[in-house]
């Protein structure tokens, strides 16, 4: 069956998932539209036609995809259209995220043809899964959208049911305690409060951060122009210490076609 669009909707708040979700998209069609969660989510819904496909990755936070998302992705109906579920993990556990996501986008009315977990460098502790995805990553992500891009061709006969690792009910939704922190080299330039998905920048306090609204997505680190967000002080670097001895062994990719 041909397939006219790939729509690549992803949440990326590093820019990992993207490169992950992309990478993918470019292997089933040269002709791709984004959707991105982050910067430009969909206010109304988006629905998909018998030539479609979706290629959707999502971050995991603490073992669930990002709660602030799920609302897009209600947002988007499948009519009966194919979907490639993704999530990226740093290198702990995936734990519920992916079948939640697959559940998610069942709901919506989509066929999940191949759903996977792959492996990027962990946004907290930077020294876990460093420089991941890499090579070997990035041969797994290809020979992973090139079995379903072969699932793509005879989709017309697919009424199959993937079988993902995960349980109900999930694991609780939870964001970690821990949040970034302000130095002063801060510019009170407004990206991070322009970039935060949740609305915990205040832009007439740049310095100020609503702990009870942050996700610790690290939006507004990666947007930060001067380096003036970052994770750290004392209960960081023992929480670091803590996470490097205990999730440092490779994990490699998994995933379900």
């Amino acid at each position: 069956m041909d397939f006219i669009r790939v729509f690549n909707a992803y949440f990326s708040p590093s820019g990992t998932t993207k490169k992950i979700a992309s990478s993918i998209s470019s292997v089933i069609s040269d002709t791709v539209t984004a959707v991105d969660f982050l910067l430009s989510p969909p206010a109304e819904t988006l629905s998909f036609g018998e030539n479609d496909v979706l290629v959707i990755g999502m971050p995991v936070f603490s073992g669930r995809i990002p709660q602030v998302c799920v609302p897009y992705i209600k947002n988007l109906n499948g009519n009966g259209s194919p979907a490639i579920a993704v999530v990226v993990y740093g290198n702990r556990a995936y734990d519920d995220s992916l079948l939640e996501l697959c559940d998610l986008l069942e709901n919506q009315n989509f066929r999940v043809i191949g759903a996977a977990a792959f492996i990027g460098q962990h946004s907290f502790f930077n020294d876990v899964a460093a420089g991941r995805p890499d090579n070997s990553d990035f041969s797994k992500i290809i020979q992973f959208a090139s079995v379903c891009s072969q699932k793509l061709e005879s989709f017309e006969g697919f009424s199959g049911h993937l079988n993902i690792k995960g349980n109900h009910p999930y694991k609780p939704a939870a964001y970690p305690h821990i949040r970034p922190k302000v130095s002063s080299n801060c510019t009170k330039c407004g990206l991070c409060a322009g970039i935060c998905p949740v609305g915990a920048i205040d832009i007439k306090n740049i310095r100020k951060t609503d702990k009870n609204k942050c996700i610790s997505c690290t939006a507004c680190i990666a947007v930060c122009p001067s380096g003036a967000r970052a994770f750290k002080g004392f209960p960081f670097k023992i929480a670091n210490k803590v996470f490097i001895k205990k999730f440092s062994a490779r994990l490699e990719p998994e995933w379900f076609t």
